[in-house]
């Protein structure tokens, strides 16, 4: 697998056009559709008015907390290149951060509308998952977000020199992370619309168990795939930062997807 040569797609009036960008775009028009979907076939309570009203701040507030996040965590860099602070064609988006931004501008826009929260998180679970699936390919345009070398056929992905990180520079090629991480995200999405969904339907539980399924469920992947980069921001005791967060969701979701449900059989 071979390293795109350029990451600028194409150029309009001289102003360059980033693969990252694009990518970016379609990944949330993809969401829109799945959320679209969702709602016509499984989720026909949901008030597509409000949802309409709240989903353009929340987009925001996602792609402004995935940016801050992903600086805070270089800090050290970014303190000293401060042009480079709005420059998120050249990469630089944590996840981690966007779910921070979404979730806190749901809750808020929540109590605002006057709606269930978790109902609405539910529904948006299963766009942001294919949306992230599509996304991670704006990593493989900008040459980030892989792995340790890699000598496995049809898997290796080159790097060019200029992008490979200190003491890898005589290694060509590496596990395309951002590949593992984009397939686990459709199984994710799978496992939620066609299992669990229908799980939570039956035993009729709380709204909510799809977000906090959805969470745990990526959240377990970026563990084990974050085990393979060699590009994590920001470590502890050589631990990726990801890795603590992603465990703190997690159990953070347990413990929530435990409280709703058993209050669930209180108030029966």
């Amino acid at each position: 697998m071979l390293s795109p040569t350029s990451s600028v797609m194409f150029e309009i009036a001289g102003f360059p056009v980033h693969y990252y960008g694009v990518i970016l775009f379609f990944a949330i028009i993809a969401a829109l559709f799945v959320i679209r979907y969702v709602i016509k076939k499984y989720y026909r309570d949901v008030d597509t008015e409000k949802l309409l009203d709240i989903l353009p701040i929340i987009i925001i507030c996602s792609i402004i907390g995935a940016r801050v996040y992903y600086v805070l965590m270089d800090f050290p860099y970014y303190s000293k290149h401060l042009n480079e602070i709005i420059a998120v064609w050249n990469g630089g988006m944590s996840i981690h951060g966007g779910l921070i931004g979404g979730i806190l501008s749901g809750i808020i826009l929540a109590k605002i509308n006057k709606i269930d929260f978790f109902k609405y998180a539910d529904v948006f679970s299963y766009g942001i998952v294919i949306g992230q699936a599509i996304g991670r390919f704006g990593n493989y345009f900008n040459c980030e977000a892989f792995g340790k070398p890699c000598s496995i056929p049809f898997f290796k992905l080159y790097i060019p020199p200029q992008h490979r990180p200190f003491g890898y520079e005589n290694f060509s090629y590496f596990h395309p992370a951002f590949l593992y991480e984009a397939l686990w995200d459709v199984v994710v999405f799978l496992v939620l619309i066609l299992f669990i969904r229908k799980f939570a339907a039956k035993k009729n539980l709380k709204s909510g168990t799809i977000f906090f399924s959805y969470l745990i469920l990526y959240s377990s992947g970026r563990i084990v795939i974050e085990w393979c980069r060699i590009d994590s921001v920001l470590s502890i005791f050589g631990i990726a930062v990801a890795q603590f967060v992603s465990a703190l969701i997690i159990v953070l979701s347990i413990v929530f997807l435990i409280y709703l449900n058993k209050k669930k059989r209180q108030d029966v």
